[in-house]
């Protein structure tokens, strides 16, 4: 039984499923068959199978949706189809809002990394940049593949996300190529006496 008391735990792979079941009751195979035939597995995570079964355990235990029915096949396991309840539904609206108006903070991996530059040397902190940028480029151009292919087919109001994340990824690209011409004319450079120097300075008292 749900415990009334806790909020149900958002997730973009939580979503998903809602939104899925929001068209029709399916099982779990088939949702994530829809997710990578539409593309969103570009902005969502299902690249571990058990992910959307253990999202699924839990919208099940939190009340937001029900076992509709089960499928038998023939020299096949049987299979689950879920639906959306009326609870399932409210909160994937709820949930849809706060996460289009309100900026949540997240703690991707590269920020991370670019705040401890100096545990390598500007050399190399150059070669993983020129590194990153071939990917971005790799990416930029996928992007573009996927909108190429799905502009006439597809209502643009269903590709957004990739024009987002097409544009996030230029802008990314712009600020590496601007960092990486900076390391490659001196103006980024540090040593360690250079470090040495700065940590005595801050640490100094005032």
């Amino acid at each position: 039984m749900k415990n009334k008391t806790n909020k149900p735990q958002r997730s973009p792979l939580a979503l998903a499923v809602l939104a899925h079941l929001a068209e029709e009751p399916m099982h779990p195979y088939r949702m994530q068959q829809l997710i990578k035939e539409r593309g969103k597995d570009e902005v969502i995570n299902v690249r571990q199978r058990t992910s959307i079964y253990q999202t699924i355990e839990r919208l099940l235990r939190e009340g937001l949706i029900a076992v509709q029915s089960t499928l038998s096949e023939g020299g096949r396991p049987d299979r689950t189809v879920y639906e959306l309840t009326e609870e399932g539904s409210e909160v994937s609206k709820e949930w849809l809002r706060e996460m289009l108006s309100v900026r949540s903070q997240e703690y991707p991996d590269f920020p991370a990394a670019i705040s401890f530059l100096t545990l390598l040397t500007p050399e190399d902190v150059q070669r993983q940049f020129e590194r990153r940028e071939a990917a971005l480029l790799e990416a930029i151009q996928r992007t573009d593949e996927q909108l190429l292919r799905y502009k006439e087919t597809v209502p643009r109001l269903f590709m957004l996300e990739v024009e987002h994340s097409r544009a996030v990824l230029e802008a990314e690209l712009q600020w590496l190529r601007a960092v990486i011409a900076d390391f490659r004319t001196g103006e980024l450079f540090w040593s360690e006496e250079w470090l040495r120097g700065i940590a005595e300075r801050l640490g100094s008292p005032q």
